[in-house]
């Protein structure tokens, strides 16, 4: 694709992609500050799952209240965000926090954003991604983010629409037709590393004691870091479908990075934090940061 200019930084205009993985896309926020500050132009988003909600944020202007409302959240303010499907196609109906960001951001039509965006989601019956780029935003952002297992699936336009990231974890074709100087990629599902810093715990109200606050919480630590605990635990079906989800979007990102290389690649680590685990916000958003600076290190010698 080569779309970035011989001068380096003077080629300021990007595509950006935002790829799936959870809590860890909190990384997203991080990237898109430090290309602000450092005079780059986002020109469009292309996202999926968590990608897209933090894009679609951004395209709609709006991405100060969500990350102060994320900054703000704690284990069990996650607790209360979860909405338990009782029906057999995902635990969580994801109502709840769809109706909190709408109320703190406002609805908005896709194509009546400052920002071309597009968000990817799958077509469960067709097999095949499908690209939201038109109708309600936080409606493209609920199928975008529908986990299998995990968030029940959305019916959109006739569709039955599951996590983007099933076909697609880092969607770079959607910004193809673009005539931006650079396309800028992160990718959450980087290899593993050494633990990158110690987590920022959080203080928790007195009923996090109770019976079920604790069947919740343990619930939520089965999602953390990717099944480093100890060998021979139950992690339980979610547990499992959680880390075969989790490796197959590794795999079909490091196909699709290869196949279609951006100019710029952003990579956080698989490990960096649980799929949950969104009360660790700041650290998140400070790493994508940090990454992003890697990745442009060149420019700042």
């Amino acid at each position: 694709m080569n779309k970035q200019s011989d001068n380096g930084k003077d080629g300021k205009t990007v595509s950006l992609v935002l790829g799936s993985g959870g809590a860890r896309g909190l990384a997203h926020i991080g990237v898109i500050h430090w290309l602000e500050e450092h005079g780059f132009h986002i020109a469009s988003i292309s996202g999926c799952s968590v990608g897209a909600m933090v894009g679609g944020i951004y395209a709609a202007g709006h991405l100060d209240e969500f990350e102060a409302w994320v900054r703000s959240i704690t284990r069990m303010d996650l607790v209360a965000l979860m909405d338990l499907s009782w029906g057999k196609s995902g635990l969580v109906k994801g109502d709840k926090v769809i109706s909190t960001l709408v109320g703190l951001v406002g609805d908005q039509c896709i194509e009546d954003l400052p920002i071309p965006f597009t968000a990817v989601a799958t077509d469960m019956l067709n097999e095949k991604e499908v690209w939201l780029t038109s109708g309600s935003l936080f409606d493209a952002i609920r199928a975008s983010c529908s986990i299998p297992f995990f968030l029940t699936p959305v019916r959109l336009n006739g569709v039955e629409l599951i996590d983007g990231g099933v076909l697609n974890p880092v969607p770079i074709a959607p910004t193809f037709g673009d005539s931006t100087e650079m396309t800028l990629a992160v990718n959450l599902g980087g290899p593993a590393e050494e633990p990158l810093g110690p987590e920022v715990e959080h203080p928790e109200p007195v009923e996090a004691s109770s019976t079920m606050r604790r069947k919740i919480n343990r619930f939520i630590h089965r999602f953390k870091n990717n099944g480093k605990e100890a060998p021979g635990r139950d992690w339980g079906v979610y547990g499992i479908a959680h880390q075969a989800f989790d490796a197959m979007q590794g795999t079909i990102a490091r196909q699709k990075l290869a196949a279609y290389p951006p100019d710029r690649l952003v990579v956080i680590p698989k490990n960096a934090c649980g799929t949950l685990e969104v009360y660790r916000a700041a650290e998140m958003i400070e790493l994508g940061y940090r990454r992003a600076e890697r990745c442009f290190s060149e420019l700042l010698a």
